[in-house]
């Protein structure tokens, strides 16, 4: 399936381009590239299906107008020193004052196969530089990553077994001749969570050079969580008198609570809420504990979090005091699914706990906890669990098992049966 990460592709030979201000070179990759630009900027549909037809490992026609849609097609605007078979990039949107940098791969030999797309946006100030890794450097990394994991990992056994797991790979070949840093994390990625499990473990790479103090939040981001609404996509009143709230993420309190207060106050009258976190791939903790602090009259204890690294134990309260109107001894169901990760689930977890909501949906992946984010090294980041988030009331978590329902129905049915049960608590 195609996405603005990875995707494979068959590569057909096509000629050259010049696109805006830099020339594509006449290589295997430059052929690659320049079909691809002249798809996602196409609208005319008979030449995206010939492309599809041309690379049927792509994806679907909707993988291609779904990537364009997002960003109206790209301008070429730099290419860098590359070979035959990879090329670095960096292209503008032409919906948004946006832009990215990328790399292109295509397999040696004829037909040549479409390796690897991947793009990345640059952030404000930065500077691309598409360095590659020799032996020495992977070394390095898979040592770093391996005594990060020992030191930081929540639970020790776990990460003794992570760190011994990399070194066995490492120490078999498995990594020789990686000279890519975004392939080689997303490899490590896959070994981490092959052997612990957990969808939060990731191995980050990064090709920008920053400058030395980044603003909190700079107008792109600002804009992009305004776009979003702080992603809120839906607060409506459902008859006969049910209020339901879908959001997908949750945003930084700090430029975001006037939206979730506002959602919330809307929703106040209801006789009873849904929350629908089917869709929420998680976020910030601030505003799991500002919508959680809307259901309750008095601070109430959510959560305890225990960090290994400092051997210590943090309570997490709802908020004595909220801007908007609460919803008070009123019946809440919360929708999950297999999507629902990290703070998606916290939230689930903390009301279940707590009983002030029913679960409807399917159990939840399991993101073990808090995470942080430990740098390797300019080029590295290791993302990893250090805290394990239990209920107050029953001393468990979710690591591993997920968040369990407590009424088991598939995720496209759970706002069906949140109404129904919904409809007879509103009689």
């Amino acid at each position: 399936m195609a996405s603005r990460r990875f995707l494979g592709a068959l590569l057909a030979m096509s000629p050259a381009l010049a696109l805006a201000q830099a020339a594509v070179p006449d290589t295997p990759a430059g052929h690659a590239l320049s079909a691809w630009l002249e798809a996602i900027n196409s609208d005319d549909r008979a030449l995206q299906d010939s492309f599809i037809k041309a690379y049927p490992t792509f994806g679907t026609m909707a993988d291609l107008t779904n990537w364009r849609a997002g960003v109206g097609g790209y301008d070429l605007l730099e290419i860098y020193p590359s070979e035959a078979t990879n090329i670095f990039f960096r292209v503008k949107q032409k919906s948004w004052p946006v832009e990215e940098a990328g790399r292109l791969q295509v397999s040696a030999g004829k037909p040549a196969l479409f390796v690897t797309i991947e793009v990345w946006r640059v952030p404000k100030g930065a500077r691309f530089q598409p360095a590659k890794l020799d032996e020495a450097g992977r070394a390095r990394v898979i040592g770093r990553v391996a005594e990060t994991l020992r030191a930081f990992h929540v639970d020790a056994a776990t990460g003794k077994q992570l760190a011994e797991a990399l070194r066995k790979r490492a120490a078999r070949g498995e990594y020789r001749g990686m000279r890519f840093i975004d392939s080689f994390a997303r490899q490590l990625t896959e070994d981490l969570r092959a052997v612990g499990h957990d969808p939060h473990l990731e191995v980050r790479s990064n090709y920008f050079t920053r400058p030395a103090q980044t603003p909190k939040a700079d107008e792109a981001e600002l804009r992009r969580l305004a776009a979003d609404n702080c992603g809120f996509e839906k607060a409506e009143h459902l008859r006969p008198n049910i209020g339901y709230l879908k959001f997908n993420f949750f945003a930084d309190p700090e430029h975001c609570a006037p939206t979730a207060d506002a959602a919330m106050t809307f929703l106040a009258d209801s006789d009873v809420l849904i929350l629908d976190l089917r869709d929420n791939n998680g976020g910030r903790g601030g505003m799991v504990v500002l919508l959680a602090s809307y259901l309750f009259a008095a601070p109430t204890h959510l959560s305890d979090g225990y960090r290994r690294a400092d051997n210590s134990t943090q309570e997490t309260w709802t908020l004595p005091s909220v801007s908007g109107r609460r919803f008070l001894d009123k019946p809440v169901y919360v929708l999950i699914s297999k999507r629902t990760f990290s703070a998606g689930e916290a939230l689930a977890f903390a009301l279940q706990g707590v009983k002030r909501a029913t679960l409807i949906g399917e159990a939840t992946p399991g993101g073990s906890g808090a995470i942080e984010f430990k740098p390797i090294d300019a080029q590295f980041t290791l993302v990893l669990p250090t805290t394990r988030i239990s209920s107050p009331a029953t001393k468990k978590d979710w690591a591993g098992t997920g968040v369990q329902p407590d009424v088991p129905v598939a995720a496209d049915q759970a706002l069906e049966t949140a109404l129904e049960l919904a409809t007879q608590q509103a009689r």
